[in-house]
């Protein structure tokens, strides 16, 4: 079954180093839960500065996990910069949130965590 995220990915920076592996996908279900919750909060208070925060800082480990919901966390980017309605964002949100699920159950099952 196809992964929510690229496991090869982080096999390369790892450079196969199982242990290693195991840390990163701990570190991720560690930090990116609870930064994901502000998000949400963040969109739906129409907070646009801590929505940008937290999406930019979500970046680095989506693209390296090689989750494929980039283009949804540049979009709240760009939307914090704007005067839309937060209502143009929200399908943004909800694929970030609904992708990130999955990794957090493949994780947990592909590391035993």
């Amino acid at each position: 079954m196809a992964r929510h995220y690229a496991k090869q990915n982080l096999t390369e920076i790892a450079d196969g180093d199982e242990d290693f592996l195991e840390i990163l996908a701990q570190t991720f279900l560690d930090e990116i839960p609870p930064d994901l919750n502000s998000l949400e909060e963040a969109v739906e208070n129409d907070n646009r500065e801590l929505a940008y925060q937290f999406a930019h800082k979500m970046k680095p480990n989506i693209e390296m996990f090689g989750i494929d919901c980039l283009k949804d966390i540049t979009s709240i980017e760009a939307w914090s910069k704007t005067s839309k309605n937060k209502a143009t964002i929200i399908p943004n949100v909800e694929n970030i949130v609904t992708t990130l699920k999955h990794v957090f159950t493949e994780l947990k099952e592909d590391f035993q965590l």
